[in-house]
């Protein structure tokens, strides 16, 4: 009984507190502050000062045989970027193409393809060839064959060079048909290869004559002129 008085006392001189929640009607809203749309460029511009606003993607690689699609595919790739650096602004400076190459080698008529059009491509841009893992065959000439000062080799990239092969079959005219023109497309590797390396044509003649495959290590490749610099 003397709880329910003292519980009734304490109501009177401490009423219920009030709700202190208010409505959703009556709830203060916020601003509502516009929100401008930011690109990726603008955010890594200003994570990272003057980054570029694209990537300026000029490498292309030849990491399979050296064969018709392939060396399509790097032509068409090659004549695009010097395209691109035709219709820079004048005074602008013309960007070079890094060409990676890691082959065992394949089509001598493919390799002189791509070749050719190297020599055309750096008329007006610089390819610096960039020769990984291992360059063989047809793919020394290519890496031979870039701007000069500017051709490099990894530390543990195996070089092979060898004579031009082919293999042919049928009657004893069609086989002298074919090795005329065997002997032609040596001579003109020969000569593409005392062009672009520190090779002698009676240097390399014997060496091609005395090995079937001649295996130069990275320093050696740097030696006989194969590349500039080792990675």
């Amino acid at each position: 009984m003397m709880r329910k008085i003292i519980g009734k006392i304490i109501d009177i001189v401490l009423p219920p507190k009030e709700q202190t929640h208010a409505s959703e009607e009556e709830a203060p809203t916020a601003p509502i502050k516009e929100v401008k749309a930011v690109s990726l460029e603008q955010l890594l511009g200003g994570a990272l000062g003057d980054a570029p606003a694209e990537p300026d993607l000029r490498v292309i690689g030849l990491y399979s045989s050296v064969e018709d699609e392939k060396i399509a595919e790097l032509t068409q790739a090659l004549l695009y970027l010097n395209e691109m650096n035709r219709l820079l602004p004048e005074g602008k400076e013309k960007k070079p193409v890094e060409f990676y190459i890691n082959t065992y080698g394949g089509s001598a008529d493919d390799m002189f393809a791509m070749y050719d059009v190297m020599q055309q491509v750096m008329e007006e841009t610089e390819i610096h060839t960039i020769g990984v893992g291992k360059v063989m065959s047809a793919g020394t000439l290519l890496l031979a064959a870039g701007t000069k000062g500017k051709r490099k080799i990894g530390r543990n990239c195996r070089v092979m060079i060898h004579n031009v092969a082919a293999g042919n079959f049928g009657n004893l005219p069609n086989l002298a048909n074919e090795l005329e023109a065997i002997q032609r497309l040596q001579e003109d590797y020969i000569s593409a290869m005392v062009d672009n390396t520190k090779f002698t044509r009676k240097k390399l003649e014997k060496l091609l004559n005395e090995k079937v495959n001649i295996y130069l290590d990275a320093e050696e490749a740097v030696k006989y002129g194969l590349a500039d610099e080792i990675m």
